[in-house]
This record gives C-alpha cells, sequence and structure tokens, in this order.
C-alpha cells in the first residue's frame, strides 16, 4: 500500500500538478484501499477537518498578514538600513549585512520566501555593484532567508508544533540558538569570499547616520521584542502574539510611516487569504494522509524496513535529518512535515528524544531543502524574483549547504546549542 500511495503522489507531481492534487489523491486512493470503498467517507473528511481545527493554526495566516503587510511597506529597507550603517563598511560586510537583514526579517515576519522578496530585492543589486558574483549573491540571498524558519515566528514549527503536540512556545526559543549559529557561520564564508575575491569595501558610516538608521529602524525592531517578550513573558500566547503583530504591523506601515494606503489593504487580504487557503488544505489532507498511514501501520513497517527501530538517540536523529532533507529537495516543506512526522512518531517516542529539540532538527532540514536543487521553493521564487535561469540560482548553493548539514551536525553533537535557551526560559 505505501509503494502504490508514493507512487500515486510521484507520479502526479512529475506531470506538473500543484502539491495538493498528489496529497488529496493518494489519500483518498489509500482511504478507499484501506475500507473497500467510499461507504465511510465522512471518517476521512471528519479527519480532514480535525487537521485545521486547533486553535494554534490562527497563528499562520495572521503572521503571513503581517509579512505581507511589512513587505509591501518600509519595515524592511529600514532593518536592511541599519544593519548596513554598522557592518556594511567592513570586509565583506555588505554580503554580511544582507544575512544580517535576512535574519532580522526573519526574525518580523517568519516566512522564508517573503524574506527572499523583502532583502533580495534592495540588496542584490547593491551586491552586485560591489563585485560579488550574481551566483554567490542568490546563493547567499535563498540559504540567508531559510534562518527565517528558525528564528521565531516561524510557520514551520507552527506546523510542526499542531502536528506532534508539542509546545510551539519552546520551538520558538529553541530555534534562536541554532539560527545565530547559522548566521555566524555564514558570516564567516562571507569573510572568507570577499578576502579570496578581494571585494572591495563599502564606505564607513558616521556616527550621525547610524544613529538616524537605528532611530528609523526602532520601530520595526520591537516585532522581535513583542513576539520572544510578549510569550515568555507570559502575557500572551503565540497565537495571541501573531494577533498582536498583524495590529503593530498595520500600525507602522499605514499611520506611522505612512507607506501603505487603506486601499492596498484588499490586494494585501487577497494575497494573504491565497496563501493560508494552500496551507490549511495542505494541513486538512496531510492530516488525513496521516491518520490513514498510521490506522494501516505503514510508518511501523517503514522504521522497521530500514532498522530505525532499533537505533539509539542519535540513529533516530539522523535518520530524520536525512529522510526530511531528502523529501524537501522534492516536495513542499509545510507536506513533509505533515506526512513524515507521523512516521517517525513511535521511533521518537521509543527512544524518548526530547519532541522540541526533534523539532528544531526538522526545521533546520526543512529549511535546508527549501534552497536545495532540484525542487527546493525558495529557488523557485528567486527565479521568479530576480529573473535569472535555474542553473544560475542554484550554482552558488553548495558550500551553504554544506554549512547548514554542519549545524545539523553540531546540534545533534550538542543539543544544548538549540535546548539552553528553552531550559533557561521555561525552568522550573
Amino acid at each position: 500500500m505505501a509503494t502504490i500511495l508514493m507512487l500515486i503522489m510521484i507520479g502526479l507531481l512529475l506531470l506538473g500538478f500543484p502539491m495538493m492534487i498528489p496529497l488529496t489523491t493518494a489519500a483518498v486512493v489509500g482511504f478507499v484501499m484501506m475500507f473497500d470503498g467510499f461507504g465511510q467517507m465522512g471518517t476521512f473528511i471528519q479527519q480532514m477537518m480535525g487537521g485545521i481545527r486547533p486553535a494554534s493554526l490562527i497563528a499562520v495566516p495572521m503572521f503571513i498578514l503581517a509579512a505581507d503587510i511589512m513587505t509591501r511597506g518600509q519595515s524592511a529597507d529600514r532593518l536592511i538600513n541599519m544593519v548596513m550603517a554598522f557592518i556594511g563598511h567592513i570586509k565583506g560586510g555588505l554580503a554580511i549585512s544582507t544575512a544580517t537583514s535576512c535574519t532580522l526579517f526573519g526574525a518580523v515576519s517568519g516566512s522564508t520566501q517573503a524574506t527572499v522578496v523583502a532583502v533580495g530585492s534592495p540588496l542584490r543589486p547593491k551586491m552586485l555593484k560591489a563585485g560579488y558574483s550574481d551566483s554567490f549573491t542568490l546563493a547567499l540571498i535563498i540559504n540567508a532567508s531559510d534562518i527565517a524558519f528558525l528564528i521565531p515566528p516561524s510557520i514551520g514549527m507552527i506546523i510542526y508544533g499542531v502536528i506532534s503536540q508539542t509546545s510551539i512556545a519552546e520551538l520558538f526559543i529553541a530555534g534562536v540558538g541554532p539560527g545565530l549559529l547559522i548566521l555566524f557561520m555564514f558570516s564567516l564564508y562571507c569573510l572568507f569570499y570577499a578576502y579570496k575575491n578581494n571585494v572591495p569595501t563599502e564606505p564607513k558610516a558616521t556616527w550621525s547616520q547610524r544613529a538616524v538608521s537605528v532611530r528609523d529602524a526602532i520601530w520595526p525592531l520591537f516585532f522581535p521584542v513583542i513576539i520572544v517578550g510578549g510569550i515568555y513573558g507570559g502575557i500572551f500566547s503565540p497565537t495571541e502574539a501573531a494577533a498582536v503583530c498583524v495590529l503593530y504591523a498595520f500600525l507602522l506601515e499605514f499611520i506611522i510611516f505612512r507607506s501603505l494606503k487603506l486601499g492596498e489593504i484588499y490586494k494585501i487580504a487577497k494575497s494573504t487569504g491565497l496563501i493560508t487557503a494552500v496551507v490549511f488544505i495542505l494541513v486538512a489532507v496531510g492530516n488525513g494522509f496521516s491518520w490513514i498511514i498510521s490506522f494501516a501501520q505503514i510508518p511501523q513497517a517503514i522504521l522497521e524496513s530500514v532498522g530505525v527501530n532499533e537505533a539509539g538517540p542519535v540513529g533516530v536523529l539522523i535518520a530524520i535529518c536525512v529522510s526530511f532533507f531528502i523529501a524537501c529537495m522534492f516536495v513542499d516543506p509545510i507536506v513533509v512535515i505533515l506526512v513524515l512526522t507521523p512516521i517517525f512518531a513511535p521511533a521518537i517516542q521509543a527512544t524518548g528524544l526530547d519532541p522540541v529539540l526533534v523539532g528544531v532538527l526538522i526545521t533546520l532540514q526543512v529549511a535546508i531543502g527549501s534552497a536545495t536543487p532540484p525542487f527546493g521553493c525558495d529557488i523557485f521564487t528567486a527565479i521568479a524574483i530576480f529573473k535569472r535561469p535555474y542553473l544560475e540560482v542554484i550554482r552558488g548553493t553548495p558550500p551553504f549547504i554544506f554549512m547548514l548539514i554542519a549545524a545539523a551536525g553540531l546540534i545533534i553533537a550538542f543539543p544544548d546549542i538549540a535546548l539552553f535557551l528553552r531550559d533557561l526560559a521555561f525552568a522550573d
């Protein structure tokens, strides 16, 4: 049965159908095979509806809406200008500024694709003018944007938290350490690249210019303060934090900055609605699909066939990393989280692994896969935004993928990279 379902999904994907069609078709076929017809289809529909019932999922459209408002407004530009004012003049400073800006905007938006657009659009021309190759520039933007998957708020972590019933607040804080580690690794590589290729430095900003840039960016910088401080200060839940972010983004862009007009609300709401609809369809069908494969005991059969059940905690973590990494090279990250998380759930529980640590590693692998050929979603976002050929976009990605894999290895070897802040924030 598992083989048939996989062949259906792969076949429909190769024929060019959007991801919701292969997933839905495979789920329905699995249901018919298991229950000999459509007579109990109501049960499957109940499972689908149950997938989108958790209140935590309300945070997803809220963070998407907040990111959309900020992307169209001035928040991203103000954050970029502040970063450039402080580190743009050092060797490789423009590239490091790009990676740092992606991290900061990720802490504001939670969306990798929004970060590609918001940070990549203004900084790519500057990097090309400064002497960086386009392949390096595109690879840096794509991979640094994936830090947004780790830095709170993270839409991927919300989906994982709902599926695995893991605390989203704990996942959020656990993603900060790995996100900063990856930023540090990327910055070292940018420094090495700049020295190797003798990239000239940018003019050094005066302290008065830096003061102005901080003043301009102070309002957008309150986004992570609201999210992190509000959640861990016990003021509101992650879902409530998302709603506050929308209100804050609206006040910022429409009233304080006046960068957007009220007439644009319809376009923003429509864009958010379309993205949210796709996400929730995938979540609903993914939950139904997960129920079917769990009912048929497919996860247990798969884990037994590859020997994961006999592996220790480290072996299970490595198997999870490899599986999620490969899957996200071909399939939408949300779908991979929905399908693979229940498969590995028995092994995670049997080995006593911390679900927060597992969630961080899964989110990291999803981020890596999103920027990895052949079908990483951020690659195609960059192709659409920057209008560059596929091979040029992926040419510079191998060093960044290697660093991301190395980061995953470090987290497996030293779990406190992810868990230290979690344990500190949630100490009894």
